[in-house]
């Protein structure tokens, strides 16, 4: 008979005032759970009322991944975020089940090791030029060829042109002194967070090409009326070499799919957060492929997450570097038992001879907290 399901509980992590992660554990009947996660930067509070509305209509139910799917809510980001680590908790529980590494059971492995990059953003404290260089020199020396950096902070989409060349400069700045540590050859992205708008992701563009950055990420905001500017921006990045990158926030595979059809991106980076979990985030690769763009997913957050995007890019025959979160936090590791391996020469693997993602919550309770539970016999 097939296992149903028992428990579904979130968790969060403090890891730093502006910074917590979220974890979901589904229990089934046969005593086994798993794992997903639903971080959500600055809307923990939104994130944690979908998961109220979602949990209690999953107990009881057969563990029927594919079933499920089909009931979850993804209208907006905090629901999807939510679906999607139900799916990612489904798809661990089923695999551990069946004896088989997440990897082995979602598809056909075909790599143990998965190349990273580094995003230094939030260990770079330090916001100076030679604070982000410093940072970049600590990821080269762990073994990282490829560097992400944030580097335009000053930046807003309603600055004066005089402030916004003045706010693009002091990124510049911070590109350049990047670039200065890695030299030539290795990888620098930079990354935008949709704080331009086009005249100023234009001129940002133009001014950036000097360091030669490997792809610009997500320069103006991501909907469907600005598509016609992103590819613009695309024509533009590409004509000095550089690939335009985004849509970590997307949805299910039909958020993607317009802006595929429109030829927006080079490079588009889902997040197995958000876009619905890992069977959807191997339908988004199989979809890219079609339409030649780069698979980069999108993983800046939690261990959870990063066990799941691993085992995710193991079973693809081709995959971009993987993000990972260079340094943030020793809670990176502390809360996670049994599976989060050390990078060496920027790449991970995991023990793929564990069932599942292969990861577990520590037991040391005093690392997180629970906000919401449902099943064990009460509703919290």
């Amino acid at each position: 008979m097939k296992s149903s399901i028992e428990f579904a509980r979130l968790v969060c992590v403090e890891v730093a005032p502006d910074t917590k992660w979220l974890f979901v554990e589904i229990g089934v009947s046969d005593g086994i759970s798993g794992w997903g996660e639903a971080s959500l930067n600055q809307r923990e509070d939104e994130v944690g009322l979908a998961a109220k509305y979602c949990f209690p209509g999953l107990i009881g139910r057969r563990l029927l991944p594919e079933i499920i799917f089909q009931d979850l809510t993804f209208s907006n980001l905090p629901d999807a975020a939510v679906s999607s680590a139900v799916m990612q908790a489904l798809q661990d529980v089923s695999a551990r089940l069946a004896g088989l590494s997440l990897a082995d059971y979602i598809g056909q492995r075909k790599r143990d090791k998965i190349g990273l990059y580094a995003n230094i953003n939030r260990r770079s404290r330090d916001r100076s030029p030679h604070g982000m260089a410093s940072s970049a020199l600590l990821a080269l020396e762990a073994g990282f060829d490829a560097i992400k950096i944030a580097p335009f902070d000053e930046v807003s989409a309603n600055l004066t042109k005089a402030d916004m060349r003045r706010a693009i400069n002091a990124g510049i700045d911070r590109i350049e002194a990047v670039r200065e540590v890695l030299g030539p050859q290795k990888r620098l992205m930079v990354d935008c967070h949709w704080r331009f708008d086009e005249a100023g992701a234009a001129e940002m563009i133009r001014a950036a090409s000097a360091a030669a950055p490997h792809w610009i990420e997500c320069p103006v905001v991501e909907d469907k009326s600005n598509i016609d500017v992103i590819c613009n921006l695309r024509r533009l990045a590409n004509m000095a070499n550089i690939y335009l990158a985004g849509l970590e926030t997307q949805i299910l595979s039909q958020g993607f799919l317009t802006y595929l059809k429109a030829g927006a991106y080079d490079v588009m980076m889902p997040d197995v957060k958000y876009a619905g979990g890992p069977d959807e985030m191997l339908r988004l690769a199989s979809l890219f492929e079609q339409y030649r763009i780069k698979f980069s997913p999108h993983n800046p957050t939690g261990p959870m997450c990063h066990a799941h995007s691993l085992h995710i890019c193991a079973v693809l025959d081709s995959c971009d570097l993987l993000e990972h979160q260079f340094d943030e936090t020793p809670l990176f590791k502390q809360v996670i038992e049994c599976g989060i391996p050390e990078t060496e020469g920027g790449v991970a693997s995991l023990d793929w001879n564990r069932p599942g993602l292969g990861v577990e919550l520590s037991a040391d309770a005093t690392l997180f907290r629970e906000v919401f539970c449902v099943g064990r016999g009460q509703v919290q």
